[in-house]
């Protein structure tokens, strides 16, 4: 799918730049405010969530997107009304029961990041069973953050990092950016090209904060369970509509996307 020159990191290389991203990153905002204003309880916005994340896989599929990941859950929503944060948990249980067969047979190989420990052993066992089942598929990568933070991520890349080689410490090594990379928690996945958040936020909220470093904003208004396809080609038209510089000067980024005489 990717070479590893793909996988490196754009504060180190210029990447190469395609029409369609590679990698989408998604914050799925709204769900509760689309039930809201409906009149609905928040958990059948949750619900329709769920739905809408199925189309936009596909629909990702279709327009020749590699990699998808999408914030499920932040560490910080713990902060969440009990019975909401309860209700979540058991729809990701139910989604990953309902969608891993499919997911399976259509070459998608899903990824779960996170903190685990703090979810139940039942939904930690379908977890491990849903990316065991579909290790094999190359296709399309789904992440599902849940239970993920940025800063969680790069302080626990770190703990590894000095376990696994303590000499740092002892020889006063420089760390570099190769050294912790393989340690984040995407570190099979290239940087995202394009990071979408519905619902009408423009900030990150602690997602990804090592690997959105280069990648193109996109904000819209519309809530998440009506992200459709539409929507999609808004913002990959959006995306494809940036001059992607990378630190250089406009007229380097021409020069090098000239045709060679």
């Amino acid at each position: 799918m990717t070479s590893p020159a793909d996988h490196q990191s754009s504060t180190l290389i210029v990447p190469q730049v395609h029409e369609v991203p590679r990698h989408i990153a998604m914050i799925m905002d709204g769900n509760g405010r689309w039930a809201a204003k409906r009149h609905l309880p928040r958990m059948v916005g949750h619900e329709r969530g769920v739905a809408a994340l199925r189309q936009v896989v596909e629909s990702c599929m279709r327009r020749g997107v590699q990699y998808l990941t999408v914030f499920a859950f932040s560490s910080e929503n713990w902060r969440r009304p009990e019975a909401e944060v309860s209700f979540l948990m058991s729809l990701f249980l139910k989604a990953l029961e309902r969608e891993v067969r499919d997911l399976k047979t259509n070459g998608v190989r899903l990824h779960i990041v996170g903190d685990r420990s703090a979810f139940n052993t039942k939904l930690r066992d379908m977890i491990s069973r849903a990316e065991e089942e579909t290790a094999a598929n190359d296709k399309f990568h789904l992440t599902v953050a849940a239970n993920y933070g940025g800063r969680w991520d790069i302080l626990q890349a770190t703990h590894k990092m000095l376990r696994e080689h303590p000499e740092i410490v002892s020889l006063k090594t420089p760390i570099t950016e190769e050294m912790l990379s393989p340690y984040l928690v995407m570190h099979y996945a290239p940087e995202p090209d394009l990071f979408i958040r519905t619902g009408g936020e423009e900030r990150v909220s602690n997602f990804l904060l090592w690997q959105l470093a280069y990648a193109e904003f996109y904000f819209t208004d519309c809530f998440w369970p009506d992200f459709d396809d539409t929507q999609l080609d808004q913002a990959i038209q959006s995306y494809r509509s940036r001059e992607r510089r990378f630190g250089r000067t406009s007229a380097q980024v021409t020069q090098c996307s000239s045709p060679a005489s």
